[in-house]
């Protein structure tokens, strides 16, 4: 996060667990980070990511025989 440029935020309040707050502590004093800029992050790893298009092709062109007829070439007759 660029800590240079202070953008807009809007203040919210969360309910946290024990167990959930203690982590957040412990994490923050581990980082030398606020909870706020964990939670932060957390928003934008998880909810704020691209969202996955599918499977990447590797190849162009049309599939070749055992692509299409993968069964009918491997198969024991």
């Amino acid at each position: 996060m660029n800590r240079g440029m202070m953008t807009h935020m809007v203040k919210t309040q969360v309910y946290l667990r024990e167990e959930e707050l203690v982590a957040l502590r412990a994490a923050a004093a581990r980082s030398g980070r606020s909870i706020a800029e964990l939670v932060r992050e957390a928003v934008r790893r998880v909810w704020l990511r691209p969202e996955n298009q599918g499977p990447v092709g590797l190849w162009d062109g049309e599939p070749n025989r055992t692509s299409v007829e993968h069964d009918a070439i491997y198969d024991d007759p």
